[in-house]
């Protein structure tokens, strides 16, 4: 059996919260490269899936689902400072379990900043509040509270998480092949000033799954190559955007917030109802679908210029997801019953005959027209890596892996975004999970066969506009 490096060694105790794809799909990771004995971990999950790879390595496991009125007995009982607490679950507030972790010394990653049960389709809630910038203003305004307290890592995955990586390799080789003659920049305004002496106006989280289900999907059936409940409650909040200080034309259906950094919008349409138009090196031109994202948020607010308090430059952010074949006929199911969930739910895993996921970042707008860079990881690599995984499963798995190893390295460093993380040494530790790293230059803008066979209203003045990606 092959040897693996551990990289950090940890003796406090480590709860991961959920157990599902991502959670079963992680834990292989976690035991080869953190110096932790599998006695010090315990899983506590609200059903019984995974019960069975636990006990393959001897993990305690508790079926015990976590809510507003028994989460702070439970963790008084479980965790003591200096432990770690990984949240990959669902229906679980981020913030509360945050906040928690802050006031009593313990560690702390998420992949997605969850609400209680229901909090992403609360009626008494308002769109911003419900949306993905609320969730992040509201664990952002903790680091007041908790100036120096330990490390806690919010949405760390794959995206969000090591899309913010991959964007500051990309403006460095975007920099290199330009000509620019300049060191790696060391925070955030140098990053910034970089994408703006680039040019970069629109940055894409472009991603296409070609994971083929064998069986196909049934009817009355959601199939997807990660958490389905996850997906369902992302495609039903609103669309949001990094929204580009080279913008002319504002959405007819768009909203700003009233509070927080301004860096995001909102339409007011549910995510998995909205397409756009993106690009990736193997897949080519596509239609995906605009799914919020914490990224969307925090790479256009990471990559903001300003002065004398004005936005001088921001690039428009956002997601552009063509997910597997199975998952894009569920989706059009779901849209069809008016977004009342199937009754049957499958994530893809051993039932994958092959495909593979390309995920990535297409920076656009500078000299060179489009540049991606990202991971190609087809399925048969990722079962060869690392046990109970498909490619979009390990992706996020390798995310969080390199984030906890950092955090454990750097325990009392706060509240910290992905942005605000050192890119190199994330990617170095994620590295070997992520199948192809690659970097390729396009020549495709979404003006490219646009106006046939029926006229349309293009700004053909800046291919960059929001409006001529969006599929109406």
């Amino acid at each position: 059996m092959k040897e693996y490096a551990k990289h950090v060694r940890f003796d406090g105790r480590l709860l991961i919260l959920g157990f599902g794809s991502v959670g079963q799909g992680v834990l292989p990771l976690l035991l080869r490269h953190l110096d932790i004995a599998p006695r010090n971990i315990v899983i506590i999950t609200a059903e019984p899936r995974g019960r069975g790879e636990a006990a393959h390595y001897g993990i305690s496991f508790r079926e015990f689902p976590l809510t507003p009125e028994n989460y702070r007995p439970f963790l008084n009982e479980t965790l003591r400072p200096g432990d770690f607490l990984l949240n990959v679950s669902v229906n679980v507030s981020s913030v509360a379990l945050l906040e928690y972790c802050q006031q009593h010394g313990i560690l702390y990653l998420d992949t997605c900043i969850e609400p209680w049960a229901g909090g992403y389709a609360d009626p008494s809630l308002t769109p911003s509040q419900r949306s993905n910038y609320g969730l992040r203003e509201s664990v952002l305004a903790l680091r007041g509270r908790f100036p120096d307290g330990p490390t806690a890592i919010p949405t760390h995955g794959a995206n969000p998480g090591l899309v913010s990586h991959f964007v500051k390799q990309a403006l460095l080789d975007i920099a290199r092949d330009a000509g620019h003659r300049l060191e790696t920049p060391q925070d955030r305004h140098a990053w910034a000033a970089l994408a703006q002496t680039l040019g970069i106006k629109v940055i894409h989280i472009a991603e296409r799954d070609t994971q083929v289900a064998d069986p196909p999907k049934q009817i009355g059936e959601f199939v997807n190559t990660w958490s389905v409940d996850g997906f369902i409650g992302e495609g039903m909040q609103p669309v949001e955007i990094g929204w580009g200080s080279h913008e002319r034309h504002f959405p007819a259906d768009g909203a700003r917030h009233d509070f927080g950094s301004g860096a995001a919008i909102y339409l007011c349409r549910p995510g998995a109802s909205v397409r756009v138009r993106s690009w990736t090196p193997l897949e080519g031109p596509y239609q995906g679908f605009l799914i919020t994202h914490a990224e969307s948020i925090s790479i256009a607010d990471y990559l903001t210029v300003r002065r004398e308090g004005q936005v001088r430059y921001r690039p428009t952010v956002h997601y552009a997801y063509h997910p597997c074949d199975a998952a894009v006929l569920s989706v059009h199911e779901l849209t069809g019953k008016n977004w009342k969930p199937q009754e049957r739910q499958r994530v893809l895993l051993e039932d994958i005959s092959g495909g593979m996921d390309e995920l990535g970042v297409l920076l656009m707008g500078h000299a060179k027209g489009g540049y991606w860079y990202g991971s190609r990881l087809t399925v048969e690599a990722a079962r060869k890596l690392a046990p109970y995984n498909n490619a979009t499963s390990l992706q996020v798995a390798a995310g969080i892996m390199a984030a906890m190893v950092w955090a454990i390295r750097h325990p009392r460093a706060g509240i910290v975004e992905p942005d605000e993380l050192p890119f190199d040494s994330i990617l170095e530790l994620a590295r070997p999970y992520l199948g192809s790293l690659i970097g390729q230059y396009g020549h495709w803008t979404p003006l490219q066969d646009r106006g046939q066979p029926f006229p349309e209203v293009l700004d053909t003045t800046d291919p960059w506009q929001f409006k001529n990606f969006r599929v109406e």
